[in-house]
Order: C-alpha cells, then structure tokens, then sequence
C-alpha cells in the first residue's frame, strides 16, 4: 500500500508539474505586446453632469451613457478608458464574476483561459493597425488594472474586441435571438431607409443597464455613432453621417477562425468609409470573417440589403423587399449547411421571422413608417398566429431579452436608443448632424431629447411582477 501511495504522490506531483509548465508555456507563446505610442496628455476633468477628457467627453442622458470621442485612433482609445475607467471596472468585474460562478474551481478556470489563450494566439494577426493601436492605447489608459493578473490588459482587451466572435463559435452562443425590420423607399416618410432592430445578447444584463451611444469622429473618417458598451467603440448596431446603418446578427455555418477582422471591426470599418449600401458591401468583401453572421445594411437612398458571411465563404448578398424582417438563418447557397439546418431547428429564429413577416404585412401599404410604429414592431410579443405568448418566450421578438433596441432613421440621419430594462423603458433620440458636428459642445446644450413613450409592460406593473417571479 505504501508503495502505491508513493506512487501515486509521485504521478500528482508529476502531472501538477506538467499544468504548470504547459501554464507557463501558454503563457510566452500566446502573449501579445501592445505597440509603443506617444498618449495624450492631460486629465478627466469633472462638471456637473459631464465628464471630459480634452475634445472627449461623457454624460449620461436618462438611461444611456452619450460619450463623444474624436482626433485620432490613439487619441480615442486613451480618452475612452479614462473618461470610462470606472464603468469599465465595473463590467469587467461582473463578467468575471459570472465566469467563476458557472466555473467555481479556479484550477478549471486557469486550464479554459490557457486552452483559450492558445486557440486565439494570433487573433490580432487580421486585426488593423489603426485598431490595435485603439486597443493599446485604451490599455495604458485603463489604469490601475484590477484584473492584469489574469490577463495582461492589451491581450484582455484584444480578446474583448473579438469577444461576438468567440461568442458566436460556441454552439449554444446567446447571440442567435436578433431581429431587424428595415424599410425603404415608398415605405419611409422620404423615400430614404429605416431600420430597427432589438439586439438579444443573452449573457448579463449589464450590457442592456450599462448602454452607451458612442458619437465618434476618427481623423479622416466618417463620422458615425454606435450603440454599444463602456470598452467597445466596435460597431453591433450603428450609423454614419452618410446615412449609412448597420447592424449585425448572429448566424452558423461552416467552420470558425481562430483569426480573422472581428464583427465589430468590419461593421465599424463600413461606418468609417461607406457611403451607399454598395459601399459597405464591397468593404466587408474585403477581408474575412472569423465566425459566419448576417449584415444587414441600409442607406440614405433606401437600398437595403442582407449580407450572409461565413470563413472561407464569398459573401452572399440578399436585396430585400420595401419592407422587410431578418432574424438568425441562412437563405443564400449556406441555408442547406448542418449547423444552419440546427440554427432553424432549435432556435426561435423561424417562429420570430413568422411573426415578423405577419406584422410588415398588415402595416398600412399608403402610410410610411414611423419611429412610433418601429417600436411597436420591435415590443411584439405574439406569435405569428396573433396569440398571446408568455412573458420572455424565445418565440417572441421581445422575449425580454434585449440589451438594446435601435431606430436607425437614415434620411434625417436619427439615431433612436431604447432606455432599459431591454426594450421596455423610452426610446430616445440622438440627432446625428447635430451631436457629430466638430463645434458641438454637450455642456452647451440644452435641447432636450424627443422620446417615445415606455411600454405599457413597464408603466402598469407588470414587468416588475414577472422580475419577481424569474429573478
């Protein structure tokens, strides 16, 4: 018995050994170094109700963090880490967090993030130059970090960038729950595109409590805004001075990468260039996915458009109808692909685009659609027969779920932002020509922002029965 004893003491040893050098070994073959910059100077200087940091600033507008950021891709990633330094603590803890509930054993924990770190060891190797050097500076902005000892903060955050993307390669991803409405031409009130979508991100709802509308003007860029979270200038949801609207949803097929442009560079390279539908397709062809999604896009001229990527896949583009509802499947020449066939078979995307296409058809064909009316279209919660679903049904396009819902206006080039909880609380106006202009002053302005109402869910009592009853 002491001699199996010893032996097995010897193999313990012997194996934590092993995680300790396979640890270490991770360790130097997946770090990535963040460039050398030369950072703005200066410091966050307090006002009532505003912070700034030289041309940068942030104020919260009801239940939306409205943050201006501008000069170059240094000057933006160092002004958002420290105008957002305590949000960003914030977030990242409670990710955390929720990381060591699902995994409480912490040498479980160290084994996932060296297997993680070794799959996405060259994951910025697609990544721009311009992006990278955001990140790097965001990075020696973000300072103390609570949390380098885990990660160092420009690989952290390099992983945070291309954080949809790792999230879309898992099978169960919580991103497979969007829906967009668009609307073009004779359907809007100027003949240009609308677009609303409720963006379902399934994991916490700090990213619904925690909204930001960045308002970004990057030197030599196109203006844009993005509705997004405190540690992402990334485009999900977004549009540009042009006119130009994106937003992204989650698909499956094929294969991911382990490198590639991330989702929320593309978009937000589409934002910083394109000025027509045409133009954002013929950007997102130029470089490659890392996880297979669907862009759907629209303009100032009303042309929109469904684009279906997939790695190592041509972009397919879908014209869609005057008015229109996507959700998360494939219908180009990868509908037939397995992890498509799952995607219709086990998700709610079918029964959300049923429901979808029943309310674009009973709209009014003479009257154009308004920012009223797209949000009664995104609060649906019926299935497409016109019954009454539960409260938070997957088969509903509000199943609660959301962690933003926007109305992208392209003509008038109005952002609308809907206030949380999902998208129950007002939505709120952001007048891009006004926010995104170089003379724009925030302490100066005193307009008040249009809304439209809170939902009834809300005001009568009821959301707050169901939260008491699904904690």
């Amino acid at each position: 018995m002491k001699r199996v004893a010893r032996v097995a003491l010897v193999a313990l040893a012997a194996l934590f050994v092993s995680a300790l050098i396979f640890h270490f070994a991770v360790g130097r073959a997946a770090r990535l170094d963040p460039p050398r910059l030369a950072l703005p100077q200066g410091q966050v200087v307090k006002e009532p109700g505003l912070r700034r940091f030289g041309e940068a600033y942030a104020r919260q507008v009801g239940g939306i963090l409205q943050v201006g950021l501008a000069g170059t891709p240094v000057d933006i990633g160092y002004a958002h880490a420290r105008l957002l330094y305590p949000e960003m603590v914030e977030n990242e803890g409670i990710l955390l967090g929720r990381f060591e509930q699902q995994v409480p054993l912490r040498a479980a924990r160290s084994l996932l993030m060296d297997l993680a770190q070794l799959r996405y060891r060259e994951v910025d190797r697609e990544m721009s130059q311009d992006r990278l050097r955001e990140i790097a500076a965001g990075s020696y902005g973000f300072q103390p970090d609570p949390y380098e000892r885990l990660f160092p903060t420009y690989q952290r955050f390099v992983y945070l960038n291309a954080l949809y993307d790792i999230s879309l390669s898992f099978e169960g991803s919580p991103l497979i729950g969007c829906t967009t409405f668009t609307f073009d031409g004779a359907a809007t009130s100027d003949g240009s595109g609308v677009l609303a979508r409720a963006f379902d991100f399934e994991v916490d709802e700090i990213f619904d409590r925690r909204k930001a509308v960045f308002l970004v003007r990057e030197q030599g860029k196109i203006p844009f805004a993005s509705v997004a979270w405190p540690g992402l200038v990334g485009v999900v949801s977004g549009m540009n001075l042009e006119g130009v609207a994106v937003v992204v949803h989650g698909g499956r097929a094929r294969e991911p990468r382990a490198s590639g442009e991330p989702v929320v560079h593309a978009l937000r390279r589409v934002l910083s260039e394109a000025r027509t539908t045409e133009d954002a397709i013929r950007l997102l062809g130029e470089r490659s996915p890392m996880v297979s999604h669907i862009v759907i896009a629209t303009d100032a001229h009303g042309h929109s458009v469904a684009i279906e990527r997939a790695p190592g896949f041509q972009d397919a583009v879908r014209r869609l109808p005057v008015r229109a509802a996507t959700t998360n499947h494939f219908e180009s020449e990868l509908r037939d692909d397995p992890k498509n066939l799952r995607v219709r078979e086990s998700t709610s995307t079918l029964p959300r685009r049923a429901r979808g296409d029943v309310l674009v058809a009973a709209l009014p064909q003479a009257e154009p659609i308004s920012p009223r009316s797209a949000a009664a279209l995104l609060r649906d919660r019926r299935a497409a027969s016109g019954e009454a679903l539960p409260l938070g049904d997957r088969r509903a396009i509000d199943a609660l779920i959301a962690t933003h819902g926007v109305i992208l206006e392209t003509g008038p080039r109005v952002l609308w932002v809907s206030d949380a909880p999902h998208l129950l609380g007002k939505f709120r106006a952001f007048d891009l020509r006004r926010l995104l202009a170089p003379d724009y002053d925030p302490a100066r302005d005193a307009l008040p922002l249009e809304t439209l109402p809170e939902d009834e869910l809300l005001t009568s009592g009821q959301y707050a029965k169901y939260k008491a009853q699904h904690p």
